[in-house]
């Protein structure tokens, strides 16, 4: 089990099996929402073990689409457990109290970040979105 919760502890869930893959979002919104270190979860091995209520959503304005949830006690960014499309989610990697398994495999929108940050690992690096965007390293 790899066990994850917010920072008041109000929020716990667990993971039965390793995440997917882990990734580093820089756009603006990640960063800001603090949820740039995304691990992806099959939905199936994610469990609920307390605080499901605790959890709000923010929905931004069109163009974008992707609901980010937090702990309305603490404010902890915990990714996206409540998306519905898919066979899997984003969880924010820091929520985790557990090693994950897996390490970082890519950097989306590395042309969205700051000029302070140095990336310091030699996983692929998108300029944008991977899906769309060829890998800049």
């Amino acid at each position: 089990m790899i066990r994850g919760s917010c920072c008041c502890g109000g929020v716990r869930f667990e993971l039965t099996a390793p995440p997917t893959m882990m990734g580093t979002c820089h756009c603006s919104r990640c960063r800001k929402a603090g949820a740039g270190n995304l691990v992806f979860v099959k939905r199936e091995t994610f469990r609920w073990l307390a605080g499901r209520e605790l959890v709000e959503s923010y929905i931004p304005d069109p163009p974008f689409t992707l609901a980010r949830q937090f702990c309305r006690r603490c404010g902890t960014a915990l990714g996206e457990p409540f998306a519905t499309e898919g066979a899997g989610f984003p969880v924010n990697a820091h929520c985790l109290d557990d090693d994950p398994i897996v390490r970082n495999r890519f950097h989306e929108w590395v042309s969205a970040k700051p000029a302070w940050y140095e990336i310091c690992d030699g996983a692929k690096q998108f300029a944008e979105d991977p899906v769309k965007a060829p890998a800049t390293a």
